[in-house]
């Protein structure tokens, strides 16, 4: 009698699902390819198994990136701010920055506008709350968040971006590729920084910029 062939890969059952193994692969998912590379079909085969089956333990794809906003929130420290207004919005905004910078994903994800961890929102009441109190209106206070948020986002989206372009790149860059041939009759400026603007382009200068936005804001106050 010829022997059955033997079928390489997993044998016996896949591991048991639960919420703590979901979340934990997808934020492997996460970290490896960003928001835009979770699916629950992906996450399926990652998992070995089905989409049906997760829906057992989350709802949907919102639900399970509440979750894990939720799990993120609750690892962040909460330090004591300074009691000077101008001082403690800087200081929330620039831990708002320090904590995306660890999780880029997250931009992507409260960038929708929707989907938030209510256990973080205390960052949001600090910068708010300092605005008011140096003297904005509440609506202004506001209108002061969302720049500074949107500040803070479009500076770590572009980063990441960059970033990952950078590593899967196999010749020079578009862009300095571009200033390298930049004209001085036409371009006077941007030709004589031309050799610098990859190095001057990455520093990081968010502290110093979040600085000059905030007293820029309570100006009008």
């Amino acid at each position: 009698m010829h022997s059955q062939p033997k079928h390489a890969g997993r044998t016996g059952r896949p591991p048991r699902l639960s919420q703590e193994t979901i979340i934990s692969a997808a934020q492997a998912l996460l970290a490896a390819e960003g928001a835009r590379g979770l699916s629950m079909r992906r996450l399926a085969r990652e998992l070995d198994s089905t989409p049906m089956a997760l829906y057992h333990h989350v709802r949907d794809k919102d639900d399970l990136l509440l979750l894990l906003l939720e799990e993120h929130a609750r690892t962040i420290s909460r330090p004591t701010l300074p009691e000077d207004p101008r001082d403690r919005m800087i200081a929330a905004g620039q831990l708002l920055h320090d904590v995306l910078a660890g999780c880029p994903w997250i931009v992507e994800v409260l960038a929708s506008d929707d989907l938030m961890a209510k256990s973080a929102l205390w960052i949001v009441e600090a910068i708010v709350d300092a605005a008011v109190e140096s003297g904005l209106s509440p609506e202004r206070a506001v209108d002061a968040y969302r720049a500074v948020w949107y500040y803070t986002a479009g500076e770590l989206m572009i980063r990441v971006s960059r970033e990952r372009r950078a590593a899967e790149a196999s010749r020079p860059s578009h862009r300095d590729q571009t200033f390298a041939s930049l004209s001085p009759d036409s371009y006077p400026r941007l030709s004589s920084l031309a050799g610098q603007w990859p190095e001057l382009t990455c520093r990081d200068t968010h502290r110093q910029s979040l600085e000059a936005l905030v007293d820029g804001l309570l100006a009008r106050s």
